[in-house]
Protein backbone atom coordinates (compact mmCIF):
# COMPACT_ATOMS: atom_id res chain seq x y z
CA UNK A 1 0.00 0.00 0.00
CA UNK A 2 1.34 3.38 -1.08
CA UNK A 3 2.12 5.70 1.75
CA UNK A 4 -0.09 8.93 2.47
CA UNK A 5 2.13 11.21 0.78
CA UNK A 6 2.69 9.76 -1.90
CA UNK A 7 -0.94 9.23 -2.81
CA UNK A 8 -1.02 12.82 -1.74
CA UNK A 9 1.71 13.48 -4.78
CA UNK A 10 -0.16 11.42 -7.03
CA UNK A 11 -2.88 13.72 -6.70
CA UNK A 12 -1.06 16.86 -7.27
CA UNK A 13 0.28 15.37 -10.08
CA UNK A 14 -3.00 14.76 -11.49
CA UNK A 15 -3.90 17.97 -10.62
CA UNK A 16 -1.03 19.58 -13.06
CA UNK A 17 -2.03 17.04 -15.41
CA UNK A 18 -5.53 17.84 -15.74
CA UNK A 19 -4.95 21.50 -15.90
CA UNK A 20 -2.60 21.15 -18.56
CA UNK A 21 -5.41 18.89 -20.59
CA UNK A 22 -8.43 21.30 -19.60
CA UNK A 23 -6.22 24.46 -20.35
CA UNK A 24 -5.52 22.60 -24.00
CA UNK A 25 -9.32 21.48 -24.16
CA UNK A 26 -10.42 25.39 -23.60
CA UNK A 27 -7.42 26.39 -26.04
CA UNK A 28 -8.68 24.46 -28.93
CA UNK A 29 -11.89 25.29 -28.41
CA UNK A 30 -12.04 28.68 -28.81
CA UNK A 31 -9.56 28.90 -31.10
CA UNK A 32 -8.93 25.09 -32.97
CA UNK A 33 -5.37 25.57 -31.84
CA UNK A 34 -2.74 23.30 -30.02
CA UNK A 35 -0.84 25.40 -27.38
CA UNK A 36 2.47 24.99 -29.20
CA UNK A 37 0.77 26.75 -32.21
CA UNK A 38 -0.56 29.45 -29.99
CA UNK A 39 2.91 29.68 -28.67
CA UNK A 40 4.26 29.95 -32.31
CA UNK A 41 2.22 32.14 -33.22
CA UNK A 42 1.88 34.44 -30.53
CA UNK A 43 6.10 34.99 -31.04
CA UNK A 44 5.53 35.67 -34.50
CA UNK A 45 3.24 38.50 -33.50
CA UNK A 46 5.40 39.75 -30.60
CA UNK A 47 7.82 40.12 -33.26
CA UNK A 48 5.78 41.56 -36.49
CA UNK A 49 7.84 39.50 -38.61
CA UNK A 50 10.27 36.38 -37.99
CA UNK A 51 12.04 33.54 -39.25
CA UNK A 52 11.41 30.25 -38.18
CA UNK A 53 15.47 29.88 -37.09
CA UNK A 54 14.73 32.78 -34.66
CA UNK A 55 11.23 31.58 -33.47
CA UNK A 56 12.61 27.95 -32.86
CA UNK A 57 15.40 29.42 -30.70
CA UNK A 58 13.31 31.86 -28.45
CA UNK A 59 11.02 29.50 -27.69
CA UNK A 60 13.76 26.16 -27.46
CA UNK A 61 11.68 24.36 -30.14
CA UNK A 62 13.31 22.11 -32.69
CA UNK A 63 13.78 23.74 -35.97
CA UNK A 64 11.62 21.16 -38.00
CA UNK A 65 9.07 21.40 -35.21
CA UNK A 66 8.80 25.22 -35.64
CA UNK A 67 8.43 24.29 -39.53
CA UNK A 68 5.54 21.91 -39.17
CA UNK A 69 3.59 24.15 -36.90
CA UNK A 70 4.23 27.01 -39.28
CA UNK A 71 3.47 25.08 -42.30
CA UNK A 72 0.08 24.25 -40.65
CA UNK A 73 -0.44 27.87 -39.64
CA UNK A 74 -0.11 28.73 -42.88
CA UNK A 75 -1.92 26.27 -44.49
CA UNK A 76 -4.67 27.55 -41.81
CA UNK A 77 -4.72 31.44 -42.85
CA UNK A 78 -2.88 32.28 -39.71
CA UNK A 79 0.98 33.16 -40.95
CA UNK A 80 2.04 34.23 -44.06
CA UNK A 81 5.19 33.55 -45.60
CA UNK A 82 6.97 35.86 -47.87
CA UNK A 83 11.03 35.97 -48.54
CA UNK A 84 13.45 38.49 -47.42
CA UNK A 85 14.25 41.62 -49.11
CA UNK A 86 17.96 41.18 -49.04
CA UNK A 87 17.99 37.71 -48.65
CA UNK A 88 15.85 35.73 -50.97
CA UNK A 89 16.91 32.29 -49.18
CA UNK A 90 15.46 34.42 -46.41
CA UNK A 91 11.63 33.11 -45.32
CA UNK A 92 9.79 35.41 -43.18
CA UNK A 93 6.54 35.03 -41.19
CA UNK A 94 3.81 37.25 -40.20
CA UNK A 95 0.78 37.32 -38.71
CA UNK A 96 -2.55 37.43 -41.19
CA UNK A 97 -5.80 39.28 -39.91
CA UNK A 98 -6.92 35.95 -39.41
CA UNK A 99 -4.43 35.15 -37.07
CA UNK A 100 -4.86 38.25 -34.91
CA UNK A 101 -8.59 37.77 -34.93
CA UNK A 102 -7.15 33.77 -32.86
CA UNK A 103 -4.90 35.45 -30.83
CA UNK A 104 -7.32 37.82 -29.67
CA UNK A 105 -10.30 34.91 -29.35
CA UNK A 106 -7.62 32.87 -27.50
CA UNK A 107 -7.98 32.46 -23.72
CA UNK A 108 -5.09 32.73 -21.14
CA UNK A 109 -2.70 30.35 -21.84
CA UNK A 110 -1.84 27.75 -19.38
CA UNK A 111 1.98 29.00 -20.11
CA UNK A 112 1.37 32.30 -19.28
CA UNK A 113 -0.73 32.02 -16.23
CA UNK A 114 2.09 30.00 -14.83
CA UNK A 115 4.90 32.33 -15.73
CA UNK A 116 3.12 35.12 -14.58
CA UNK A 117 1.97 33.61 -11.15
CA UNK A 118 5.94 31.57 -11.01
CA UNK A 119 7.70 35.17 -10.86
CA UNK A 120 5.66 36.09 -7.92
CA UNK A 121 7.03 34.07 -6.09
CA UNK A 122 10.40 33.98 -3.65
CA UNK A 123 13.51 32.65 -6.12
CA UNK A 124 14.19 29.87 -3.08
CA UNK A 125 10.82 28.31 -3.69
CA UNK A 126 10.77 28.80 -7.52
CA UNK A 127 14.17 26.52 -6.53
CA UNK A 128 12.38 23.89 -5.05
CA UNK A 129 9.93 23.43 -7.38
CA UNK A 130 12.43 23.00 -9.80
CA UNK A 131 14.23 20.29 -8.33
CA UNK A 132 10.90 18.79 -6.84
CA UNK A 133 9.76 18.59 -10.71
CA UNK A 134 12.92 17.60 -11.85
CA UNK A 135 13.54 14.17 -9.37
CA UNK A 136 9.70 13.30 -10.33
CA UNK A 137 11.11 13.28 -13.98
CA UNK A 138 13.93 11.20 -12.96
CA UNK A 139 11.71 9.03 -10.94
CA UNK A 140 8.99 8.50 -13.75
CA UNK A 141 12.19 7.84 -16.28
CA UNK A 142 10.17 9.00 -19.79
CA UNK A 143 10.48 11.26 -22.10
CA UNK A 144 13.34 13.37 -23.97
CA UNK A 145 16.11 14.79 -22.16
CA UNK A 146 15.86 18.23 -23.16
CA UNK A 147 11.89 18.81 -23.60
CA UNK A 148 10.40 22.09 -24.82
CA UNK A 149 9.33 24.19 -22.22
CA UNK A 150 5.98 24.17 -22.98
CA UNK A 151 2.85 23.10 -20.46
CA UNK A 152 1.21 20.35 -23.03
CA UNK A 153 1.43 16.47 -23.14
CA UNK A 154 0.95 15.59 -26.25
CA UNK A 155 3.81 15.66 -29.41
CA UNK A 156 4.32 19.41 -29.84
CA UNK A 157 4.07 19.61 -33.32
CA UNK A 158 0.85 17.26 -33.71
CA UNK A 159 -1.29 18.12 -36.32
CA UNK A 160 -4.63 19.78 -34.74
CA UNK A 161 -5.48 19.41 -30.83
CA UNK A 162 -7.29 16.47 -30.43
CA UNK A 163 -4.32 14.45 -31.71
CA UNK A 164 -2.10 13.39 -28.79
Amino acid sequence: MASTIAISTLRALRRVLRASDLGGRRLASATGLTPSQLLVLQEVERRAEATPTVIAQTLHFGQATVTNISDRLVALGLLARRRGVSDRRTMLLTVTDAGRETLDAAPDALQGRFLRRYAMIAPWEQAMILAALERLGDILGEGVDQPAPLIDAGPIDRPDPETV
